[in-house]
């Protein structure tokens, strides 16, 4: 994957942008930074263009960046709620940093989807949630039948199951009677 000098320079600026966005809480940023290492090395192995990794780069440190407003308003953390105030929040950093109206639009909605795991509809999505699932199962300490059942329900790329079978240890194939 050929990423420019100016995208690598605007994606690193957003890492900081969203370092200091989650300034404090050293665990968000550690789970959008795995999210986003996952999510380059998936798209990597997937073979994913240019554009779309670009695109999806930007998703995986984005992505939940609704949980603070989420908190704020709500006092809650709730998928439903990150995809529903996560967007306008991306929009302005974004914009601010000086991504593409047409990326910063496929971004939001990659950030207002990333909880629903019906109708996804991008390559890029399904990176996203993969590498979101890995990090997720990790840091909640997930047992082997959810595990096991998350890849088999969820997992869809070739590159992002076997990744996900082979750092948690599990086979997903059904028991033989």
């Amino acid at each position: 994957i050929i990423m420019s000098e100016n995208e690598r320079s605007r994606l690193d600026r957003l890492a900081l942008e969203m370092t200091e966005f989650y300034s404090g809480d050293p665990l968000r940023v550690q789970h959008f930074m795995k999210v986003h290492a996952y999510s380059a090395l998936i798209a990597r192995l997937e073979g994913l263009g240019d554009r779309e990794t670009f695109i999806l780069e930007t998703a995986a440190y984005t992505h939940d960046i609704g949980i603070k407003p989420a908190e704020k308003m709500y006092g809650s953390s709730n998928g439903k709620l990150q995809e529903k105030l996560g967007p306008p929040v991306a929009h302005d950093m974004l914009g601010k940093l000086g991504f593409d109206d047409e990326l910063i639009g496929r971004v939001c909605a990659m950030i207002a989807h990333h909880h629903t795991y019906t109708d996804i509809d991008s390559t890029e999505l399904q990176i996203l949630i993969e590498a979101d699932f890995i990090v997720n199962l990790f840091e909640d300490s997930a047992n082997a039948d959810t595990i096991t059942t998350a890849i088999r329900k969820i997992f869809k790329t070739e590159s992002g199951t076997k990744l996900a079978k082979t750092i948690f240890a599990v086979n997903t194939k059904p028991e033989q009677q």
